[in-house]
């Protein structure tokens, strides 16, 4: 970025470099629009600046310091080169909370605080133990320790770098009935049972063109796909889950757009009922509920 610049340039730059970032066919690195590469250039702005979207709008006229500008422009470099904008500003927001991310965890999503919405719908509103199986930055167990907090919550994760993040999201929020255990799934639960276990696991195979998204390579690869088959570990939680839950309790999958029915017939096989399939904000069949048999 060059010096003197107000930050009405700046944001103007910033926008035209990351517009043109995303419609090059070598670096589509966010949604192909100008609306999202200006939100973007004033947030990435905004942080090197620390200053509010309302501020920098309100001040166009205003000329950064040029250290903020040369960090501003190292930023721009970052997300054109495909890198997402959360592990750039530290931090994505996720149902109420603000999480502090880092490359140890999977970006949380908005599609996955459907999870939340319907955990939160069918567990009771007092007392109950809930289970979140790869919890990586926390966000799902943190959201509903946040809404329901006389639930006892426990999320595991195989990942201690991402148990670390995890653990600070809960200690910077004050939500202290949240247990993290180290483990696979399932694993370090033993003997126990749970009212509602969720989950969004890996689900894209390895060879799906999705995993062709530059973005993704910026993010934990164990925590996108378990490899070949991307019902691996959606199939390893439903055949365990039986053990863990109490009789008539939930479990809560998220998994990929075309993976309902497939989910569905393993749950059904399991001997699970009430099996439901739930559509996110952009219509795909995002997540599968289900509720042991007694």
């Amino acid at each position: 970025m060059a010096g003197n610049l107000t930050i009405g340039a700046l944001l103007a730059q910033g926008t035209d470099l990351l517009h043109e970032a995303a419609m090059s066919a070598s670096s589509p690195a966010y949604p192909n629009s100008f609306f999202a590469a200006s939100l973007d250039a004033e947030l990435l702005l905004g942080h090197a600046l620390s200053m509010g979207r309302a501020q920098l709008k309100t001040h166009p006229e205003l000329v950064p310091e040029t250290h903020s500008a040369k960090l501003y422009g190292e930023y721009l470099k970052r997300r054109a080169a495909g890198e997402p904008i959360a592990y750039i500003l530290g931090y994505r927001d996720f149902w109420t909370l603000r999480l502090n991310v880092t490359p140890a965890v999977l970006v949380p999503r908005p599609e996955t605080e459907l999870l939340v919405e319907r955990a939160m719908a069918l567990g009771p509103q007092r007392s109950a133990r809930a289970a979140d199986l790869g919890t990586g930055s926390g966000a799902i167990a943190l959201a509903l320790a946040s809404e329901r907090p006389l639930w006892n919550v426990t999320a595991t994760d195989i990942s201690e770098p991402a148990l670390a993040v995890a653990r600070a999201n809960a200690r910077t929020l004050g939500l202290t009935r949240v247990e993290f255990v180290d483990g696979k799934w399932f694993e370090p639960l033993a003997g126990r049972r749970f009212n509602l276990v969720v989950s969004n696991p890996p689900y894209v195979a390895d060879h799906d063109l999705a995993m062709q998204n530059p973005a993704l390579k910026h993010e934990p690869r164990v925590a996108l796909t378990p490899g070949p088959d991307g019902m691996a570990c959606l199939r390893e939680i439903i055949v365990s889950a039986p053990q863990y839950l109490e009789r008539r309790g939930w479990l809560l999958l998220e998994h990929g757009a075309d993976q309902a029915a497939a989910v569905s017939r393993e749950l059904v096989d399991r001997g699970f009922a009430h099996v439901r399939s739930h559509r996110d904000l952009a219509g795909h069949l995002r997540m599968t509920e289900a509720q042991l048999e007694p």
